[in-house]
C-alpha cells in the first residue's frame, strides 16, 4: 500500500541541521522497504500544540490516495490524547514504526503515557529551575562542557529515556488488559507481538508480567 511519510521536529535547529530528523527518516524508510512514499512532511512544532499544517497537508495527501500515513514514532505525532482521537476518527490509517501491531486501544494508552510524561518533565524542569535561580546559580551551559561530552551525555540520557518509555508503556498495558481479566499468558503474548523485551532483552513470560502488575498495585 502507498505511504505517507510524516516527521515531527521540536526546534527549528533540528529542522535545519537534521538531528532527530535523520533518524526518523531512516526509521519510516526501514519500515516502508519497497512500498511507494508519495509524500514527506516535516513539521518543526512542538508536541503540545495541534496546529500542523504539514500534517493537514500530508492526512489530506492520504485521504486523496487511499495512502497510510507512516510515522516513526507515536510521541512524534503528538503527545496529547485528545489530537490522537481526533486524528483516529478522521479515517485515515496510520502507524506509528515503533508501534506497528498498536491497535486503538493500545494507541490510546501510549499516547496518555506521552502526554503524561510530557507534562511530569515540564513541572520538574519548572521546579528545577526555580530553584537554581533562588540559590543564584547561573543558568546555561558550562563552558567547560566540551561538544563531546555533551553529545555523550545526550545519548545516554535518549538511552535511559527509551528504556523508562518502554517500561512505563508495558506496565500501563499490562494494567489495562488485567482490568479487562485478561491472563498473564495472554499479555505476554500481545507484548511480544507489539516488540516489547524486558530491560535485558528478553522475551516477557508470565512471571515477569505477573511481577509487573503486582509492582504497579503497589504503588497505585
Amino acid at each position: 500500500m502507498p505511504c505517507v511519510a510524516y516527521y515531527r521536529v521540536s526546534t527549528l535547529q533540528q529542522g535545519k541541521s537534521g538531528l532527530g530528523l535523520a533518524a526518523q527518516q531512516q526509521l519510516v524508510r526501514s519500515f516502508v522497504k519497497e512500498e511507494a512514499v508519495l509524500g514527506e512532511f516535516v513539521e518543526v512544532e512542538s508536541g503540545k500544540k495541534a496546529t500542523r499544517p504539514q500534517l493537514r497537508a500530508a492526512v489530506q495527501l492520504a485521504k486523496s490516495q487511499g495512502a497510510v500515513l507512516v510515522i516513526a514514532k507515536l510521541d512524534r505525532l503528538s503527545r496529547n490524547v485528545a489530537f490522537i482521537a481526533s486524528l483516529m476518527e478522521s479515517g485515515v490509517e496510520f502507524v506509528a514504526c515503533d508501534q506497528p501491531q498498536a491497535n486503538k486501544f493500545t494507541l490510546h494508552i501510549f499516547a496518555a503515557l506521552a502526554e503524561q510524561e510530557r507534562d511530569m518533565i515540564s513541572e520538574r524542569t519548572r521546579r528545577a529551575l526555580q530553584v537554581l535561580k533562588t540559590q543564584g546559580k547561573q543558568l546555561g551551559t558550562p563552558a567547560n562542557l566540551t561538544t563531546a561530552v555533551q553529545a555523550q551525555g545526550l545519548a545516554v540520557r535518549q538511552q535511559n529515556a527509551r528504556t523508562h518509555e518502554a517500561n512505563r508503556q508495558a506496565t500501563a498495558l499490562i494494567v489495562a488488559r488485567r482490568a479487562q481479566g485478561l491472563g498473564y499468558n495472554q499479555i505476554a503474548q500481545e507484548l511480544e507481538e507489539l516488540g516489547f523485551r524486558t530491560r535485558r532483552g528478553c522475551q516477557f513470560t508470565h512471571k515477569q508480567v505477573q511481577r509487573l502488575a503486582q509492582r504497579a498495585a503497589e504503588q497505585a
